[in-house]
């Protein structure tokens, strides 16, 4: 058996990164997003066929999500042993995601109202080819209430995990959760199974996790490969003015949040600095879920929020595809010089606060739901067609829409579990004295299991070995 804990860093805190640098996960994604980059721009064909590796690396990742997320909300749940507590996170949770979705959606029309990106435009829909995004606006036509509503059941309670689509998941999680819970000691013996199994899929993901460069090198060569730097140099004013709204967002307002939550969000950034990495590489927040479960009750939110939030905010707490959304919606009504009512801004408003819930961090789902919230608008003043427009740079999009979504996340986490009164400050401030070697030393090991004790939890920073 090795030795089962290790209590402190071999380097001061905060100090240089234990092992040799190029060992290190970010630094390794870091430099991979960058070859990729000129392998994609060097030899564009060649970057083309790299697209592989980075499929094959999100899809390891998603294999894994929809068990995760079932055994962390079903243990998350029966940990509660409360049905009232479990209503009352719940409700806190939709509470903040919605009240912080919608302020993004104001701000992304507010911006687009200000900054004019589409202005001087002059597009002409009648010279645009609509053939090109047909497939999106087809998905899109077939989208309304009934179809999210009938979207939440699963054709059985196994199809979930097959199509691996979260809604469906977080249904049948918080059913069985609750079953579970409602069985009392009677079911002691299932959610200690259910424990096990989801200690069994992170330390699953915590090997596929190492593979992140690879899957990070092969995306972003095919990215800029098929896409083309030019693609962004074209429409510059408006990829620039989406980065600085989102920027200005998590600064501004997830920094307000977090800073009456009780720590910095630069400090929180630096943090999730890995998880950022590898999302900007693969362009899905997906790929980084279950690290971030790890991290968030590293930095001491308790066992049963997390389980919660996170995976529910994946599906209704997307801030950076609330602020793509009504941004490029006026972004392509000032392309085409139309001109929207005060009941059109509404419109788009509540459509987009209803279409944003399908899209989980999934690679070009924002440009789905953008489909979506163009054809709802009265009287269709911005044909489907005019999203040829932002075809091209919707990829580069995805990438920032992915990372605001995944830092949004991680606040609301934070901020539900102050709110319910179960936030470990001293782990919290712990963890935010020194969050590089911290986040970096929990990063480059296997995830941490559920651990419903959460008082005997190991210290942050602390190298906790697996027993052979």
């Amino acid at each position: 058996m090795t030795q089962a804990a290790t209590t402190s860093h071999a380097e001061p805190a905060g100090g240089a990164p234990r092992e040799p640098w190029y060992k290190v996960l970010y630094i390794q994604v870091l430099i991979a997003i960058v070859l990729g980059v000129a392998v994609g721009y060097l030899y564009p064909e060649f970057g083309k066929s790299l697209k592989w590796l980075g499929d094959a690396f999100v899809a390891l990742i998603k294999m894994m999500i929809a068990p995760i997320i079932f055994c962390t909300i079903v243990h998350g749940i029966a940990s509660i042993g409360d049905l009232k507590k479990v209503g009352r996170v719940g409700l806190k949770a939709l509470i903040y995601f919605e009240v912080v979705s919608t302020l993004a959606l104001l701000i992304g029309i507010v911006v687009g109202e200000v900054i004019q990106p589409g202005a001087g435009f002059h597009a002409d829909p009648s010279k645009l080819d609509a053939s090109k995004v047909a497939g999106y606006a087809q998905k899109a036509a077939a989208d309304s209430t009934v179809a999210h509503i009938m979207a939440l059941i699963p054709k059985s309670f196994f199809d979930a995990f097959a199509t691996g689509d979260l809604l469906q998941v977080l249904l049948i999680s918080i059913l069985t959760g609750v079953v579970v819970t409602g069985m009392g000691k009677k079911a002691e013996g299932i959610a200690h199974a259910i424990d096990m199994a989801g200690q069994v899929f992170f330390r699953i993901i915590g090997l596929i996790v190492k593979l992140a460069p690879i899957g990070a090198f092969g995306a972003m060569a095919f990215t800029i490969g098929e896409y083309g730097i030019q693609k962004v140099v074209d429409l510059a004013w408006l990829v620039g003015t989406f980065y600085v709204t989102s920027a200005l967002f998590v600064i501004v307002v997830l920094g307000s949040i977090a800073r009456v939550a009780g720590f910095s969000i630069f400090r929180f950034l630096a943090y999730i600095k890995d998880e950022l990495l590898i999302v900007l590489g693969t362009s899905s927040s997906e790929t980084v879920l279950p690290h971030m479960m790890t991290k968030m009750r590293r930095l001491g939110a308790s066992d049963s929020v997390v389980g919660l939030v996170i995976p529910t905010g994946y599906s209704f707490n997307l801030d950076g595809t609330n602020i793509y959304m009504t941004l490029a919606t006026l972004f392509l009504a000032q392309a085409v010089g139309a001109d929207l009512s005060v009941g059109q801004y509404a419109t788009i408003i509540l459509v987009a606060m209803l279409t944003s819930k399908g899209a989980s961090g999934v690679t070009g789902a924002g440009f789905i739901t953008l489909a979506a919230t163009l054809a709802a608008i009265p009287n269709n003043p911005v044909p489907v067609a005019a999203m040829t427009l932002v075809l091209g740079i919707d990829k580069f999009m995805s990438e920032c829409r992915a990372i605001t979504n995944l830092i949004g996340n991680g606040v609301a986490c934070v901020v539900v579990s102050r709110w319910e009164g179960e936030l470990d400050t001293a782990k919290l401030n712990q963890v935010m004295a020194h969050p590089v070697s911290i986040g970096t030393d929990i990063s480059d090991h296997s995830p941490e299991p559920m651990d419903t004790d959460t008082q005997n939890a190991p210290a942050p920073g602390t190298k906790v070995a697996a027993a052979e």
